[in-house]
């Protein structure tokens, strides 16, 4: 296989012209960040944040122009966020080949760096350091709490390896493409959803390297039809590798909610995963309890299996909300098996009105970020 360089990337991206500039987007620094790996290409094209959408299309063409190359096995480019611009109406950017520079202490705005996703709002992810704490089960009701609320709301599964959402939003079939190059999300209780489960059998081992799975994220961000969205609600795979660090670095997320059972071998997963999003400067909107307690059906007695309040205890020693707790219930599993989220099914009971509390809470703190520009994209500073 012949071997590509990133000289070779650069020289076929310069036949692409920034259309208001004149000039081509190299020679203008808006290319950065080329990753070749076993033929594998990735880059990032800076633009100005009020243009990402128009833009959409050169980055189309300079994804062409480099798979087209001998050598080339796939190529993903993401458009990000640059602050300024120039005269021109091109991103003021780096010379080529140069990382962007940050003046020490500044803030280098609120999408900068991060991907841009045309139409969405605001991004959060619903994450957890360990599998099996409900994280998936609890992103379902969050966000049918949401839609309840009056809000535009989309579910991305980004558990590739492990997609649920199919099944506990009860959709079946394959997404459409009107143009052969996008897809249209799948809907149901007023939620848009894309998942890798809707694109492969349920059955069927997802047995892929980890550029691929980045690679597959971003489309599932940027190539689906996700249209006006208020909130759209990120299902992330557990722990804290490379697609987790790959959506808190590239995406704009407006922030991060931890899912966690109250025993201790939990909560210091669930630490870690806490510990990963402030690194990246991404804000924790708080720590829900999961499994908090069983409640007899029969009796009425409350057990706690899996210890109680070991969440709300972290989320004091951490400095971030608590934002509720969820009993180890059997209406909220059969719902989910069967596709008809408690919040959905059986929307006054209980245990869905304290979906809908956290969920209230959690638009609450978004929305206060998106109209004070609170929630800030990492500073980058030069040492």
């Amino acid at each position: 296989m012949e071997r590509v360089t990133e000289q070779d990337v650069l020289a076929k991206l310069r036949g692409i012209a920034e259309p208001n500039a004149g000039k081509d987007i190299v020679t203008l620094g808006m290319v950065s960040g080329i990753v070749i790996r076993d033929g594998n290409i990735g880059f990032t094209i800076e633009v100005d944040p009020r243009k990402g959408a128009q833009m959409e299309s050169l980055r189309k063409e300079a994804e062409s122009r480099v798979q087209a190359m001998p050598g080339v096995v796939s190529v993903t480019a993401v458009l990000t966020a640059h602050r300024e611009t120039t005269g021109g109406g091109a991103p003021a950017g780096p010379p080529p080949g140069q990382a962007p520079k940050q003046v020490p202490g500044k803030d280098p705005g609120p999408a900068s760096g991060r991907a841009l996703v045309p139409g969405v709002r605001s991004i959060v992810a619903v994450a957890s350091g360990k599998g099996g704490v409900g994280k998936s089960t609890t992103t379902t009701n969050l966000a049918v709490a949401l839609a309840s609320q009056g809000l535009k709301v989309g579910v991305l599964d980004a558990d590739i390896y492990g997609p649920s959402q199919p099944r506990m939003l009860g959709i079946s079939g394959r997404p459409t493409s009107p143009d052969g190059k996008t897809l249209r999300p799948m809907e149901n209780f007023g939620l848009k959803c894309m998942s890798m489960g809707f694109l492969v059998a349920e059955d069927t081992p997802m047995i892929w390297r980890g550029p691929m799975v980045q690679s597959a994220l971003q489309q599932m961000l940027r190539d689906v039809e996700w249209g006006e969205l208020d909130i759209l609600m990120v299902d992330m795979p557990p722990g804290t590798g490379d697609a987790q660090l790959s959506m808190s670095q590239q995406v704009p997320l407006s922030g991060a909610v931890i899912v966690s059972t109250p025993q201790d071998i939990a909560l210091l997963d669930a630490r870690k995963g806490l510990n990963m999003f402030r690194k990246v400067d991404v804000p924790v909107l708080g720590i829900i309890e999961n499994m908090s307690m069983f409640v007899c059906p029969n009796c009425g007695h409350e057990s706690h299996i899996f210890s109680h309040g070991g969440a709300e205890r972290e989320a004091e020693r951490l400095g971030v909300e608590f934002l509720g707790e969820l009993a180890l219930d059997i209406e909220i599993r059969e719902t989910s098996d069967s596709g008809r989220p408690i919040v959905a099914s059986h929307p006054d009971s209980p245990l869905a009105q304290i979906y809908v509390t956290i969920a209230r809470r959690i638009w609450d703190k978004v929305s206060a970020g998106l109209q004070d520009g609170a929630l800030k994209a990492p500073k980058i500073v030069m040492q």
